[in-house]
């Protein structure tokens, strides 16, 4: 017996105003293996895609109403929707049109008369393409990272739930802007890509009393850039820490981040150790300051640095 996984249809929608088109795609595609939704323009379209998420869209990018590219525009805005790829067909082929379909969020432009075997085969690219991105995400969502991608404009493409807890702390006032990064952020990725979209090393922020470390991992994509956020500390609390209380600097950091309320892996992720490390720390920092837990010691902190 075959499972569900084996058998399912991977499901296209397929958007365009010509009855012609769309009989001649619904018998290619179902003769491919899929399954097929249809719309005869942008608003059917966005209408049908809050009934059920398709795998991929196939856009005519010249509709009445909705075109395809505002219908596409629309698509990328809802959070749930924006991995969904889109390709668009027309009989537009100036660059203009191909910078415009790009720029609106699609991932590929085939032109009219369609050629089967080249749409074929890019519709089973982009769909697994966005299967392994999509699963990518997933498993980054579940190690409680703080990461982050962005095009090489610093748009924001994706990031994992820690890194968005962690912008909405520090950037309260962008939280009715959940889809875009604070413009001081999206200004030091930019710093960091450098020139010839070349990326590398590590860069520190301030904001207000607190201190946001952005750095580079990787390209990930021809147009999508990795980067890691951590949250540290005010070298200056640090030293002051370590001095009063006779604490080494490891100490002093688990300490000042006892102060602000992080639990054990959340200061290991923070300052690259593990939980168990940083526990050991904080049990010579208990004994140094003659305390029993992590209240008291972080009320210590505390009255140290208000002095």
């Amino acid at each position: 017996m075959t499972s569900d996984a084996s058998t399912r249809r991977d499901t296209v929608l397929v958007v365009d105003d010509t009855p012609e088109t769309l009989s001649f795609l619904t018998d290619t595609l179902d003769q491919a293996g899929f399954t097929v939704l249809i719309a005869t323009d942008g608003d059917s379209a966005l209408e049908l895609v809050d009934q059920v998420t398709p795998d991929l869209v196939l856009m005519d990018a010249v509709m009445p109403g909705i075109g395809g590219f505002e219908a596409c525009r629309r698509l990328k805005r809802e959070k749930l929707l924006s991995h969904l790829p889109v390709i668009f067909m027309t009989g537009l082929s100036d660059t203009e049109h191909v910078v415009e379909g790009l720029a609106a969020g699609g991932v590929d432009y085939v032109t009219k008369p369609l050629v089967v075997d080249e749409l074929l085969a890019r519709i089973r690219v982009h769909l697994a393409n966005a299967r392994m991105a999509h699963g990518t995400h997933a498993a980054l969502d579940a190690t409680g990272r703080f990461l982050l991608a962005t095009d090489l404009s610093g748009r924001l493409l994706w990031s994992t739930p820690k890194a968005r807890e962690l912008l909405a702390e520090l950037f309260p006032a962008q939280n009715d802007q959940a889809a875009s990064l604070p413009a001081a952020v999206v200004e030091q990725l930019m710093q960091l890509r450098g020139e010839g979209a070349k990326a590398s090393g590590s860069v520190t922020m301030a904001i207000g009393s607190r201190h946001l470390e952005i750095s580079v991992l990787s390209h990930i994509g021809p147009d999508e850039l990795l980067f890691r956020l951590a949250e540290v500390g005010s070298r200056g609390e640090e030293q002051l820490l370590q001095r009063a209380l006779s604490l080494t600097t490891r100490e002093a950091e688990v300490l000042l981040w006892i102060s602000r309320g992080k639990s054990n892996r959340e200061i290991g992720e923070i300052l690259s150790i593990s939980p168990r490390t940083v526990n050991k720390h904080l049990e010579q920092v208990f004994i140094k300051l003659g305390v029993e837990n992590r209240a008291a010691a972080a009320a210590r902190a505390v009255r140290t640095l208000a002095r």
